[in-house]
Order: C-alpha cells, then structure tokens, then sequence
C-alpha cells in the first residue's frame, strides 16, 4: 500500500468516517471543563430548550417558565459521585437559578432525584438565597450582588457537603437523607435551572474534579 493510502486510512478509518475525537482530559490539576464556551452541545435541555443560550462566551439561563439544562457529555459520563464542582456566576436583578447535583435528565418539573446549590440574591424568595441547599438547608443571608460575577464551588465526599460562595463556606453538613423531600445523595449528573420569566442568570467556567 502507498504511503498516501496508509494515511487516508490513518485518518478517517476503515469505515470511511472521521476517527472519533479523543476523550476529554484534566488540566493539570485535576479539573475538567463542562462547558466549552461555545456552544451548548454537552448540554441537553428539558421542556423549554430556548430558555439556555450561548452569548459572548457565556450560558445565559432565561428569561423563561421553570425549566432544566441538563449536563450530558463525556466527562464522567456524566455520572458524578465524589467530586468538586466550581462556576463562576452572574445575577441580574431578580434572578434565580440553581446548579442541580446527584440528579438525572427528566423532561418536564423541577429534578425529583438530587439537590440544588441555591443562586438567588434578590429574587423573591427570601428563605432559599444563594449558598443555600435547595430544599433542606436554608440561608436567607445575601452574601454577593446582582450584576457581579462571584464562584460558587461545591464538594461532595461521600454524604459529606460543603458550599462557599466567593469562598465563604455556606454550608458544611451530611446530607444522607432529608425528611421531608426524601431525597437522597447518591450519584447522577449536574442541571442548571432557569427559575422563570424574571429571571436572567450567566454561568461562565463550569469545570468539575473528580474524587476517589
């Protein structure tokens, strides 16, 4: 066979199609990027797919009704158990969203698996502000301002949970079971929420740490 050939074949396969991109891999400390800042195509979007949008780089979440961005690519296939989670997050005023852990893919209503990294500084709910844990662990303490861009960073080790905001720890509780929802830790994916027709909320460096 010809040099030219082997190369051709090298390159799109035996099948005559592209040779499959090569799978994601961690900086050098561990991290991985879950959004590229390109395009939205690791993410898959319930109910309401026009409430999520690219814009300068950035995941606009809004204005909508109630709906979920789900993550769904290769990293972990996304299934995450032990692990660190950091976003970095911007408000408007009366924005409210969320960033869903431990959850799965459903089409329509707020995730019935996981809890929620609460994202409201001026929204109407006063109980739940952002560094909460949606639904068992309040905070109705305002810790950043709209039209800021401040990190949420988020670990999970075993039924262990830690939040900070800019960080502040928030949050540092076991979480094996709430009462009230019956929600448990367990593994699954990461949702963004877009909370409703008020409410406009930019993410931006959403990367993710694998834990043993």
């Amino acid at each position: 066979m010809k040099p030219f050939c082997v190369a051709v074949l090298l390159t799109v396969g035996f099948t005559g199609f592209a040779v499959r991109a090569a799978e994601p891999t961690p900086d050098k400390d561990g991290w991985y990027d879950l959004f590229d800042g390109k395009s939205l195509d690791d993410w898959k979007a319930a109910e309401d797919p026009k409430a999520f949008k690219v814009e300068d780089g950035l995941i606009v979440a809004g204005p909508s009704k109630l709906t979920h961005l789900y993550y769904a690519g290769p990293v972990q296939k996304a299934t995450f158990k032990n692990f660190e989670l950091k976003a970095e997050v911007k408000t408007r005023p009366k924005g409210n969203s969320g960033i869903f852990f431990h959850t799965e893919y459903q089409a329509k209503g707020i995730p019935a698996k996981g809890f929620e990294f609460q994202i409201n500084n001026t929204g109407s709910d006063t109980k739940y502000r952002t560094g909460a844990i949606y639904p068992t662990k309040p905070l109705d303490k305002v810790l950043v301002k709209d039209d800021e861009w401040f990190e949420c960073h988020l670990s999970v080790r075993g039924n262990k949970v830690v939040l900070k905001v800019n960080g502040e720890i928030t949050h540092d509780v076991e979480l094996p079971v709430n009462a009230k929802s019956g929600l448990y830790l367990s593994s699954g994916t990461f949702a963004i929420q877009s909370h409703d027709p008020g409410s406009v909320v930019y993410f931006r460096k959403l990367r993710v740490k694998p834990l043993v």
